[in-house]
């Protein structure tokens, strides 16, 4: 039997346009207090390492949950602008995957940090900061994306004014590694919660109600897979 369904669903798009930026918001406020370059992220590691790993954790966490959102964006706005949806949509996925390969070097320079010193750390970094690779050659989609997708969901009435702007100001945010906080990353995240943080309630309220299967499917899954993301840490 067919359905309107699209992946991955109402309520996980839902989730993921209100967690996604406020998480992407809490890792930036996290480290607002601390200089922005990578010198001094690592020594704020060395000197805080709790805060930092919870300012990096959020921003990473937010960053991998903002997709379904995205997905969600360009499917309503390809129902009649489907130019502007394939190229907005696939511009800040890619731009997320690259976010998300950054900050696995971030992990590891500030793990180094950690155990071996800031200095030890940033010698490492600062020797290999320019090296080559895939996504070096794709840094103009993190910013770039922002604006033709929020220029795509005005044109395709997906979002009003505010919102639209409020999602360009994501291609303010800094990227690179190891970046720190300025005032443009506050404005940017801020920008993405006005943007997406309404709808993504909206869209949990339109939803309908789950029937007890689902329910009863949850609750038992959950448990399941805390116990595999345990199992995960292990090896």
């Amino acid at each position: 039997m067919e359905t309107d369904y699209v992946f991955p669903g109402r309520r996980v798009t839902a989730v993921s346009m209100v967690l996604g930026p406020v998480l992407l918001l809490t890792g930036t406020l996290l480290r607002s207090r601390f200089n922005f370059f990578f010198p001094d992220q690592l020594r704020a590691m060395s000197d805080h390492p709790a805060l930092m790993t919870a300012a990096y954790t959020c921003f990473l966490a937010g960053n991998v949950l903002l997709w379904p959102a995205i997905l969600a964006l360009a499917t309503r706005i390809g129902r009649t602008k489907p130019a502007l949806a394939a190229w907005g949509g696939l511009f800040v996925l890619i731009g997320l995957f690259e976010r998300t390969f950054h900050a696995g070097i971030d992990q590891a320079a500030l793990g180094l940090a950690e155990r071996r010193g800031a200095g030890f750390a940033e010698s490492v970094v600062s020797e290999s900061y320019q090296d080559l690779h895939l996504f070096s050659f794709l840094s103009f989609t993190i910013m770039f994306g922002w604006y033709v997708l929020a220029f795509a969901t005005y044109r395709a009435k997906v979002l009003g004014v505010v919102q639209s702007i409020g999602l360009a100001t994501m291609g303010l945010l800094p990227l690179g590694v190891l970046k720190g906080t300025e005032i443009v990353s506050i404005i940017g995240t801020a920008g993405l919660c006005v943007a997406l943080v309404p709808a993504g309630i909206r869209v949990l309220l339109e939803s309908p109600k789950p029937s007890r299967k689902t329910v009863l499917l949850t609750a038992i899954t959950v448990p399941v897979l805390g116990a595999l993301a345990f199992a995960s840490t292990l090896g």
